[in-house]
C-alpha cells in the first residue's frame, strides 16, 4: 500500500524560517510522516536535519529533487553535483531522485524534448549504479504533442530507465483523465502529487472591469479561474484516483499545494489531511 506523505516545495518558507525538523514536526503533528525534498537547499545542516527527522520523528524521505543542469537556482544539479545528490539520497534513507520540471529550452521542439530524454536516461543509468533510481514529474505541457504523441510519452519510450511522477492536477489541465495515466503507466509510476483542482469564482474585480468596458481585463479573470486547491476541496475524484495509484504501483502519494490563496502551507495540509481520512484513507499516513 502507498504512503500519503507532503511535497517540500509548498513548505519552503517554513523550513527557511524555522528549519526543517521543526517545520516536519508541526507536519507530523498534522499526520504525515513522508516527505519529497523539493526547493530546499541541501546545505549540510538542512541535510543534518532531515536525518533527524527521518529518526526522531520518523519521516521517510520519499525522494530528493535534482535538475540535469544548473540553471542559477538553489537545486542540485546531476550534471555537477552527481556525487553529492548519491551521498544525500543515501544518507537519508531515499532511493529515488525526481526531475521536476522539463527544461524550457526542451519544449522548443522534439529534438530539443529528446536530447532532454537522452540525458536523462544516462544519469538513471548511473543513479541505478548506487541503487537509486530516477523519475521525471509532468506538468501540462507534457500533453502538447509532437507528431500526433503526447510529450508524457515521447518522454516515457525515449526514456525507458526514468520512472514517472504523476502530478493528478496538472494531468487534469493538461485534459487528461488521471486515473487513464496512472493504468497507462501502470508499475511504472511510484509517486503521485495529491493536488486538487478547483474553479474559483470570479472577483467583484472582474465585474467591475466589466462594467467600465474593460473586456479584455475581465476574459483575462474568466480565463484564469482554474486554482489549486485542498484535497478534497476541488472537482477531482480522489477516492478513485488512490485506488488506481494503489493497485498500479505507487509507493508515495505526495499532498501539494502550489498557491493557497492567503492561507498557511500547514492550514493546507491539514484540510488535505482531514478530508484524506474522511474519504477513508488514514490507514494510508
Amino acid at each position: 500500500m502507498p504512503k500519503i506523505g507532503v511535497q517540500a516545495m509548498m513548505l519552503k518558507d517554513d523550513f527557511a524560517a524555522n528549519g526543517p525538523l521543526e517545520t516536519l514536526r508541526s507536519v507530523a503533528d498534522i499526520g504525515y510522516h513522508a516527505i519529497e525534498v523539493s526547493q530546499i537547499p541541501m546545505t549540510t545542516e538542512n541535510v543534518r536535519e532531515l536525518q533527524r527527522a527521518r529518526d526522531e520523528l520518523g519521516f521517510d524521505i520519499a525522494s530528493l529533487s535534482a535538475a540535469l543542469d544548473a540553471s542559477g537556482g538553489t537545486g542540485d544539479a546531476l550534471s555537477e553535483d552527481f556525487d553529492k545528490i548519491v551521498d544525500d539520497a543515501k544518507t537519508l534513507g531515499a532511493g529515488m531522485v525526481r526531475i521536476g520540471m522539463l527544461p524550457f529550452a526542451s519544449m522548443k521542439s522534439l529534438e530539443a524534448t529528446l536530447a532532454f530524454c537522452d540525458r536523462a536516461n544516462e544519469y538513471a543509468e548511473k543513479l541505478a549504479e548506487h541503487g537509486i533510481d530516477l523519475y521525471y514529474h509532468n506538468h501540462h505541457i507534457e500533453f502538447m504533442k509532437f507528431d500526433g504523441s503526447y510529450l508524457l510519452d515521447i518522454i516515457a519510450d525515449r526514456a525507458p530507465r526514468v520512472g514517472l511522477e504523476i502530478d493528478v492536477h496538472w494531468v487534469q489541465r493538461g485534459g487528461l483523465d488521471p486515473v487513464r495515466v496512472l493504468d497507462q503507466y501502470a508499475g511504472r509510476v511510484a509517486m503521485v502529487h495529491l493536488k486538487d483542482y478547483r474553479i474559483g469564482q470570479l472577483g467583484e474585480e472582474a465585474f467591475e472591469a466589466l462594467a467600465a468596458g474593460d473586456f479584455a481585463s475581465f476574459m483575462a479573470a474568466f480565463t484564469g479561474v482554474v486554482q489549486f486547491a485542498e484535497v478534497g476541496e476541488g472537482n477531482l475524484d480522489f477516492p478513485s484516483i488512490i485506488d488506481a495509484a494503489s493497485r498500479t504501483g505507487a509507493e508515495y502519494l505526495l499532498v501539494e499545494q502550489d498557491d493557497q490563496y492567503g492561507r498557511t502551507p500547514l492550514d493546507c495540509l491539514r484540510t488535505s489531511h482531514d478530508n484524506l481520512v474522511a474519504m477513508g484513507f488514514a490507514d494510508l499516513f
